[in-house]
């Protein structure tokens, strides 16, 4: 009981319990106390609130008292995941002796610090979602760390680069806790602002040579060359924070984290958290939407799924890589009895990864062992299906499968097929295994017929015929006989209870069995703990081949799911090609097609980007006309073949894209004081500083969250930049309403228009979708309104304006007042003029060295440079 002494002084219990929490600041302490755990103070505010259990009082000295909440132990499964869904760190205080051994206080300690980003529950974890705990690094300049760790599962990763790639990868990963440096709080909350669980660490473990020490002692090795990661210092500092946070922790069982590798970012296509968003590969943007990955999941296992998220976020950029996916998923695709014996299999594979960890760490029950038994069955088969398809990807594949023979067979051999849930009911294993086993078990479990032969046989010596043996808690086993009978009781035999109308007896031979039984179940409990420990601890030796049978097992999962909905939805295999084209014949958008009433079918459409002369496409057409949907397929598809799916299109020739970006809808950051127009052009600006040559550019009505000249301006400059940027030709697809960019195509030979067409009917607009070559020169703004509900008075005003302002326009045209905007036909470089003063300006650039200037010779410079531009 939480409370102090008359005198005022704290109990040794509260003494206690204020020691251990003052070892985990921060953290939600459940404090075991017999049968419940106990939160005291704040940490019972908290949990009453979260968990929705009761709040008391209790006394706390003469004029004060303390808050207290529980619940029963067992219910930990129950409470515990809602504690750490809720964002909080929870640290469970177990009783280290057995109360009733111990005279006065009991030994406790913290066995386990629970956090959103670290834990083995079930009930946390989703199934088919990593959770990974992530760490950031702040280096010099713009490098920054990351470390990425699965404890569920046991994959560790890093990578080093600016803080835009760090923040991209976050934001794809999405982890469910950040760690940081604390003198780095400003520099993360600037960056990671929206990430709702982060733990500062002192900066001591964030130090090279500390994380270097952690990681080669942990590995058992002198270096990380051998894991490819040994010039990314940022990433490994970032790491070993991870490291020491395991140890804070009170994780000290990890030896399934048995590799470390790399997130290598020139193998991955760039997607920044904008183009992940506005294409809704993983979530939707609005509730009820359908994201990329919900249409491409049909994988059967949760390591398939876990791994189909990570295809779907770091697609590839390497052909040679891209082609062993697309042939694996063809030659799946092909052989549609392959998949279904595939499937049939994987319906009875568990979750490996992450049963597999639990043995690690010694923390998996009988019936989890039993799972693991079932899935290691399902590797021969499935090894032997892969061989006899012969395709050379799926040898490959085939080639990596350890059925585990002897961990298999040993589970099967020893574990009973309904063994129990925890290890302390006993019943775990089969009869036969252990001789010992089987003398306790026939004394604790066959007492009945002992029992039995000991009543017949005093039967026949006494001549009681209705003796009884029973059985209660105050004196154990005993005999009873009626008092019509007790005459007959023989001398040895003791009196220890006197009925109405019996007397209860004990005897030397009962009192020796009873002693036989009680010792035989306390013994047993013991024998099949200890057997399942070490059953337990052969099992973890196979973590290495386990682990590789769950990535073999998750990949074949991501490319059979990949070949199911390619031929459920009609999917072609994509070209991808080294060169510079997009060529897409009749492609879809592989969400919308899906989402289309009964009976109507999604509209296809040619694009074709390249380096040259349709480097650009301004696309014009109406609201509502399609034209989102197709700078949206194109990515999709760009995407699908560079993640190794075949794509919703007739055909697909894919040149290597090696970033995309999006720049599709908006809305306010009001937390930040940012406008719609604000985000927008953060967003565009992003895309600006970051082209390559390889880029996919997908822009979506800029400039129209501000006036109309000013967006005009704004889009109108976009496209010239893009076309003449001097190194990176990026392939873009320019969605608008401003039909004033038409002009952009007569004075740019890489720019074309195209139009999303549609078709007036008796004042009505009909939505053809269809791109078509040309400039469109209507908005239908007004229609769409119309069709949106807008009150008649409206929409007839709008278009008697309409007229107005178009018959205004016209007349200006007949008096020259607006002038042809002119060609920007030059480069983006300011020196490839001729004008012998740009020349000299150039050679006086050249030599200022702007490190040493101080202020007053950097406006002489200045002014210097007016002069010789007058």
């Amino acid at each position: 009981m939480a409370k102090k002494t008359k005198s005022g002084k704290e109990t040794p219990l509260m003494k206690q319990y204020n020691a251990i929490k003052a070892k985990y600041p921060g953290a939600l302490l459940l404090f075991r106390v017999g049968d419940f755990y106990e939160t005291f103070g704040q940490d019972a505010v908290t949990a009453s609130k979260v968990l929705d259990i009761v709040l008391t009082k209790r006394a706390n000295g003469s004029a004060s008292h303390i808050e207290l909440a529980g619940f029963p132990h067992h219910a930990l499964d129950a409470y515990l995941p809602r504690l750490v869904r809720a964002g909080y760190r929870v640290a469970i205080c177990d009783q280290l002796e057995d109360p009733k051994s111990v005279k006065g206080i009991v030994k406790r300690g913290v066995t386990e610090l629970v956090t959103p980003g670290l834990s083995f529950n079930d009930n946390v974890l989703e199934q088919k979602t990593n959770n990974y705990l992530a760490s950031v690094y702040f280096g010099k300049k713009d490098d920054c760390g990351v470390a990425f760790l699965d404890l569920s599962t046991g994959e560790f990763m890093l990578s080093t680069g600016t803080a835009q790639y760090v923040d991209n990868l976050v934001q794809g990963l999405k982890p469910s806790e950040i760690l940081y440096a604390k003198p780095q709080k400003d520099r993360f909350n600037e960056i990671f602002s929206e990430q709702a669980n982060s733990f500062a660490l002192d900066d001591w473990a964030f130090t090279y040579d500390f994380a270097f020490e952690q990681l080669t002692q942990h590995f058992g090795t002198k270096s990380l060359k051998g894991f490819g990661v040994e010039e990314l210092t940022e990433g490994i500092i970032a790491a070993g924070a991870v490291t020491q946070y395991l140890k804070d922790t009170e994780h000290k069982e990890v030896a399934h984290i048995s590799a470390l590798s790399r997130i290598e970012a020139d193998r991955y296509v760039w997607l920044d958290r904008f183009t992940i968003r506005n294409l809704e590969l993983i979530h939707p943007q609005q509730d009820g939407g359908v994201p990329l990955i919900q249409i491409m999941d049909k994988t059967l296992t949760p390591m398939g799924g876990r791994m189909l998220k990570k295809w779907v976020l770091l697609p590839l950029k390497e052909k040679d890589a891209i082609d062993r996916r697309l042939s694996a998923v063809e030659a799946l695709y092909k052989d549609e009895d392959l998949r279904d014996d595939i499937s049939d299999l994987f319906r009875h594979i568990s979750d490996l990864e992450r049963l597999i960890s639990k043995v690690a760490v010694g923390r998996v029950n009988p019936r989890e062992l039993l799972l693991l038994k079932k899935t290691l069955i399902q590797v021969e088969p499935l090894k032997e299906l892969l061989q006899e398809n012969g395709h050379s990807e799926l040898l490959k594949l085939a080639d990596m499968l350890n059925p585990c023979a002897y961990l298999r067979d040993r589970i099967e051999a020893e574990i009973k097929d309904d063994a129990p849930l925890v290890i302390n009911q006993g019943g775990i294993f089969r009869d036969g295994i252990d001789p010992e086993l089987d003398e306790l078990r026939s004394l604790a479990f066959s007492g009945k017929d002992h029992l039995e032969q000991i009543r017949q046989r005093e039967i026949e010596r006494t001549g009681i015929p209705s003796l009884k043996i029973a059985y209660n808690k105050v004196f154990g086993y005993y005999l009873e006989v009626s008092n019509a009978h007790k005459d007959k009781v023989p001398e040895e035999w003791i009196r220890k209870q006197t009925l109405v109308n019996a007397e209860r007896y004990i005897t030397e031979e009962l009192k020796t069995y009873e002693e036989k039984i009680l010792n035989a179940e306390g013994q047993l409990t013991v024998i099949e703990q200890r057997r399942y420990m070490e059953l337990v601890r052969n099992a973890a030796e196979y973590v290495t081949p386990v682990q590789q049978n769950a990535r073999v097992i998750a990949t074949l999962d991501c490319l059979a799911s990949f070949a199911d909905i390619a031929e459920t939805h009609g999917y072609t295999r994509p070209d991808v090609h080294e060169g510079m084209e997009i060529d897409i014949k009749n492609g879809r958008h592989p969400v919308i097609e899906r989402q289309l009433p009964a009976g109507e079918s999604y509209v296809p459409n040619d694009v074709l980007l390249n380096d040259g002369d349709q480097q650009i496409i301004v696309i014009t057409g109406p609201n509502m006309s399609g034209k989102s949907a197709l700078l949206r397929q194109t990515a999709l598809i760009t995407l699908m073949a560079q993640m190794g799916s075949f794509v919703p299109a007739d055909k697909a020739q894919i040149g290597i894209t090696d970033k995309v970006f999006t720049r599709v809808g908006a809305s306010d950051n009001l937390s930040k004081g940012e406008s719609t127009f604000m985000v927008e052009m953060t967003e565009t600006a992003s895309i600006m500083n970051n082209l390559s040559e390889r880029s996919l550019v997908l822009m979506d009505e800029i400039g129209r969250g501000t006036s109309t000249y000013d967006g005009v301006s704004i889009a109108w400059a976009i496209v010239e930049y893009l076309h003449n940027h001097s190194r990176c030709k990026a392939k873009t697809l320019f969605a608008t309403h401003y039909h004033e960019l038409n002009q952009l195509a007569n004075d740019f030979k890489g720019i074309k228009n195209f139009n999303v067409s549609v078709k007036e009917h008796d004042g009505k607009v009909i939505f053809l979708r269809k791109l078509r070559e040309g400039g469109s020169a209507h908005s239908f703004g007004i229609h769409v309104a119309q069709l949106a509900g807008m009150p008649n008075g409206i929409v007839d005003r709008a278009n008697e304006v309409l007229g107005y302002l178009e018959k205004e326009k016209a007349q200006e045209k007949q008096a020259e007042k607006v002038a042809k905007i002119p060609a920007n036909n030059y480069q983006l470089s300011l020196f490839d003029a001729v004008d012998p003063r740009l020349e000299e300006l150039k050679n006086k650039l050249e030599k200022i060295d702007v490190n040493t200037l101080t202020p007053l010779e950097a406006m002489m410079k200045l002014n210097d440079l007016k002069e010789v531009m007058k």
